[in-house]
């Protein structure tokens, strides 16, 4: 669904270098590419299609420390570079209170689904 509405231009996805090195190595991992049945060069070619719907962001200053996991302080550094009004994450717990500071929302896929449909 999030994906569609972004197809859609229903919302601005921001990414920076770091997420998709991340998105990369979480996707084309054994299990998740038995699981959904795909190959690496599967995985490449739809993280390339991403990134015509994207919008790259330059961190162009580092944050750091504000989170508890020091490997999510690249999502919020994207966030807060990118103006960005939400970080839409299952991880919820992690990104606490930090963006709150920068005005950013950290809501689950369900909740921006909810907020893009009309």
């Amino acid at each position: 669904m999030l994906l569609q509405r972004l197809y859609d231009g229903r919302y601005q996805a921001l990414v920076s270098v770091a997420m998709m090195l991340e998105y990369e190595a979480v996707l084309t991992r054994p299990e998740n590419l038995k699981a959904f049945h795909l190959e690496t060069n599967d995985i490449e070619r739809f993280l390339d299609s991403m990134s015509y719907l994207i919008i790259p962001v330059k961190t162009s200053y580092f944050w750091r420390p504000q989170l508890r996991d020091p490997a999510d302080e690249h999502i919020l550094e994207a966030a807060v570079n990118g103006h960005a009004d939400a970080i839409v994450t299952f991880n919820v717990r992690h990104f606490k209170i930090a963006p709150v500071r920068f005005g950013i929302d950290v809501i689950r896929p369900g909740e921006a689904v909810r907020r893009l449909t009309p």
